[in-house]
């Protein structure tokens, strides 16, 4: 639904403080604020992004080939981050199995 209707919660519109600021005006927020997918990215996709434009405008077809490039390097990659996370939750159930006798004793949060 791209329109809210009046008695609908606002939601979570982190871009319409800066809609208004801007004069844009609240039936603007409301119709942006269901059609906008929300991006948890952050500065570094914007500046991965713009650096891959100047890449884009200084050689073209390194640019282009990085782009077809990425998905394969993540695809490749992908196995190292499944060890990784699985290594991870490894060495924090050991973290837990040794700080265990201090909690049961009182110990609290203090480790």
């Amino acid at each position: 639904m791209l329109l809210r209707r009046a008695g609908e919660p606002a939601g979570y519109d982190s871009f319409a403080p800066i809609l208004l600021l801007a004069g844009i005006g609240q039936g603007i927020v409301e119709l942006l604020s269901g059609a906008c997918v929300y991006f948890r990215g952050g500065a570094e996709a914007v500046l991965t992004f713009l650096l891959w434009c100047l890449l884009l405008v200084v050689c073209w077809p390194l640019a282009l080939v990085a782009l077809l490039l990425y998905p394969l390097v993540w695809l490749l990659l992908l196995p190292f981050r499944i060890i990784g996370i699985a290594v991870g939750g490894v060495l924090e159930l050991l973290w837990a199995v040794v700080t265990l006798p201090a909690r049961v004793l009182g110990g609290g949060r203090r480790l």
